[in-house]
């Protein structure tokens, strides 16, 4: 079973719809919150399927940037978790950009959280390796 959780703060300068959009440009989820935490406010979108990064499978192919997208989930894998940010204004305007810290986007990462036990099944699905930029064998979506 795959538990995936994206978390994104609501600046008090942001139009939550925009953010919203931000989210929904990389990922399908199942259900959307914002909650209230002291001042801040998160996004919080769930989903339990694989299905659910299809967008984002299909991004990281279009935008041609496979390696570097391995190299950043590889860097964010522990057993049973996968975890990376991206870029919430190029996420919103239908780009995937990684980024490494907060502070790399200025109005905060998009942050994917993942409990999986097929941490590496998804990494070789969405991101599998490559030669010359092209994937060298493209993997099936892991079963649920």
């Amino acid at each position: 079973m795959v538990k995936i959780r994206v978390e994104v703060e609501i600046r008090p300068t942001e139009d939550e719809r925009k953010v919203k959009k931000a989210v929904l440009n990389v990922f399908e989820p199942e259900k959307i919150n914002i909650i209230n935490i002291g001042e801040r406010r998160l996004l919080v979108a769930e989903a339990n399927s694989y299905y659910s990064l299809l967008k984002l499978h299909e991004l990281l192919r279009r935008e041609r940037i496979l390696d570097a997208a391995r190299s950043y989930m590889i860097k964010g894998m522990a057993p049973g978790l996968l975890v990376f940010k991206l870029n919430k204004q190029a996420a919103y305007m239908g780009h995937v950009s990684f980024v490494d810290y907060d502070s790399e986007a200025p109005l905060g990462p998009i942050t994917f959280i993942i409990e999986t036990s097929r941490v590496s099944e998804l990494v070789d699905w969405l991101a599998p390796p490559t030669r010359m930029g092209r994937p060298v064998k493209e993997y099936d979506m892991p079963k649920e």
